[in-house]
């Protein structure tokens, strides 16, 4: 980990007598203020503070710790440069989450392009169809769909995701086909294990409407869900970029077209705005562009026969 980076924290820590003040101070999560202070305890071989439920102390090594490090930050400040569009230039790896049915669908060409854009970098894409622990795992990016961050995280608001309900042509002549969103509770509806899984949220002539569904799969990837939907399995709510070659080949129908799925958001997710890495920064400038500029991601856009809204 970077060591000036540390000695800041550190100094803030010891300045402002509790890690969550330090962490607010630096615009940085709890968890990685707590990993710098680890790694900082680490190299100078002692702790380096006393804590009690009430406040925070320096150790006698802590004590000489603080002032190397208001020295180092000295130095460091002394030696700062101006950028010369080199030296800030993005360059290094990247380690970047996000689940299996992004990453096919998006995150792959949009990364192709990048690294095509910024030839010093690399990225390593790590499949997940859950949360991650940033810090623990040394993720520099998670990608996420969801309306519901958690309050402690660091994000950047990078697209809209459209969703539409959806079913087989085979499903629909054996079942019927829901006219109101109401009638979703007759249905055997396919279900996310980790999104709306027994609610599914709707606007309807200006008012929201939320209504209970159940069935009998449930399943941590939407992609599954797909799948299952197009073999006549049930009624699916599916991200609108992904169900739109089978809504178009007509394996899939788009049901309830008076009736729009909450708008979902697409983040980004960080551990700290200071100190950002060039391509880090990059990398999120990039995909704001990249989802702003394809109409699969606009809210606006309407799937064949009108379903539209949000996603996972």
């Amino acid at each position: 980990m970077d060591r000036i980076t540390a000695a800041q924290v550190f100094v803030e820590i010891a300045d402002r007598g509790s890690m969550v003040a330090a962490a607010d101070a630096l615009d940085m999560s709890r968890a990685m203020v707590t990993r710098y202070l680890a790694e900082m305890e680490q190299w100078a071989g002692a702790r380096l503070l006393h804590r009690t439920t009430r406040r925070l102390s320096l150790t006698d090594a802590g004590d000489a710790t603080l002032q190397r490090c208001r020295r180092m930050l000295e130095v460091a400040a002394v030696m700062a440069v101006p950028a010369d569009g080199g030296a800030d230039a993005p360059h290094g790896l990247l380690r970047i989450t996000c689940s299996q049915t992004l990453a096919q669908t998006a995150l792959a060409p949009a990364v192709t392009a990048f690294l095509q854009r910024y030839p010093r970098t690399a990225v390593d894409l790590q499949i997940e169809n859950r949360a991650v622990n940033l810090v623990e795992q040394r993720i520099d990016l998670a990608l996420r769909i969801t309306n519901a961050l958690e309050p402690n995280l660091i994000a950047r608001q990078l697209g809209h995701c459209a969703s539409v309900v959806c079913a087989a042509p085979a499903y629909l002549a054996a079942r019927g086909t829901p006219q109101r969103a109401e009638d979703l509770a007759l249905h055997n509806c396919l279900t996310y294990s980790y999104f709306g899984k027994s609610l599914w949220q709707f606007s309807h002539a200006g008012a929201a409407l939320s209504v209970p569904v159940s069935g009998n799969l449930s399943a941590n990837e939407s992609q599954v869900l797909m799948m299952a939907t197009a073999e006549g399995a049930g009624v699916s709510m599916q991200p609108l970029f992904a169900a739109a070659p089978l809504l178009a080949g007509g394996q899939l129908v788009a049901l309830l077209p008076d009736y729009q799925p909450q708008e979902m958001g697409i983040y980004g997710i960080y551990t700290s705005r200071q100190h950002m890495a060039p391509a880090l920064r990059a990398m999120l400038d990039f995909l704001v562009v990249w989802f702003g500029a394809d109409p699969r991601w606009l809210a606006a856009t309407a799937a064949p026969h009108g379903g539209g809204g949000a996603a996972r």
